[in-house]
């Protein structure tokens, strides 16, 4: 099972955009839909799928949060016209961060954000083979910028089998910010590539829970750990999410949460979304006992 499973908050538009997602890339497919009822942004529809062999997650449950450049994903291509196929249907209606062209770590990139918000980044790359077709890339600004570093190696203790690898470093006197130090880096989370850079060049965006990764864990003693781990701002905690000391969000859920909320009966869902509105850490006893045995809650 993927570890880590990246979130996407929208406020109405998350089945609208997973299926425009799977549509554009190879290895795609909805896994499942389910809709979880009368949570504080009313009935909030999910929906799990897949993009070239990874697993994603989507909400829709309401305009709290945005999705901003801070979280993007890293599209590794083998051709240029795959690029410009992506950029084009990416591209329409969005917004473009770095236009599409020649630079000096790729022969054809851009950097865009599409008409729901999401940034996507498409690189040309060589060797093909050695990159994970889609990545996601952390951009570590405002108060996080010069943190990336750090991340990286906090990461890499919290995910046990995981590496660092390739590492780039900004050169003295090329970042504006001062703060920043690392201008590209790779690293592999139990079998999940990731990007961390810090943001050298300013920018008024950061981490926010738009953009969130879910933790499915196989038992309360997993829960317990990452949730001690990861868990770094109490206020932020609420229905299994947690804020780390950098910002990032992430979801600690029992692996089999979504299957259940997708395929239970009304009655099953509605008792587990009423007892996991009440909690913070998720407790994998009590709602396996609000699905099975509503008179003994």
């Amino acid at each position: 099972m993927q570890k880590i499973i990246p979130h996407l908050w929208y406020d109405k538009e998350a089945v609208e955009a997973a299926q425009w997602y799977v549509s554009l890339f190879e290895d795609s497919k909805i896994i499942s839909s389910s809709t979880i009822p009368d949570t504080p942004s009313g009935d909030a529809q999910t929906i799990d799928f897949q993009l070239a062999g990874m697993r994603f997650s989507a909400i829709s449950a309401g305009p709290y949060f945005a999705l901003n450049p801070s979280i993007s994903l890293m599209v590794a291509c083998s051709n240029a016209e795959e690029v410009d196929r992506l950029y084009a249907s990416l591209s329409a209606d969005g917004t473009e961060l770095m236009p599409l062209g020649e630079y000096p770590f790729s022969k054809h990139y851009a950097w865009i954000q599409d008409k729901y918000g999401l940034s996507w980044q498409l690189m040309l790359v060589g060797k093909i083979e050695e990159h994970q077709r889609i990545r996601p890339s952390l951009l570590f600004a405002e108060d996080a910028c010069g943190k990336a570093e750090e991340a990286i190696n906090y990461y890499l203790s919290v995910f046990e089998g995981s590496n660092k690898g390739y590492v780039n470093y900004y050169k003295a006197g090329e970042p504006m910010d001062e703060r920043a130090k690392i201008n590209y880096s790779e690293l592999n989370i139990r079998g999940n590539q990731f990007i961390a850079m810090d943001h050298g060049f300013g920018g008024d965006f950061t981490f926010n829970e738009a953009f969130s990764f879910m933790i499915p864990c196989e038992d309360q003693e997993e829960i317990d750990y990452f949730w001690d781990k990861l868990s770094f701002v109490p206020e932020a905690e609420q229905c299994g999410w947690v804020k780390d000391q950098f910002g990032v969000s992430w979801q600690i859920v029992p692996e089999n949460m979504n299957d259940i909320m997708a395929n239970g009966t009304k009655e099953e869902v509605k008792r587990m979304t009423e007892a996991f509105l009440q909690m913070k850490k998720l407790d994998i006893a009590a709602l396996e006992k609000a699905r099975l045995f509503p008179q003994e809650r």
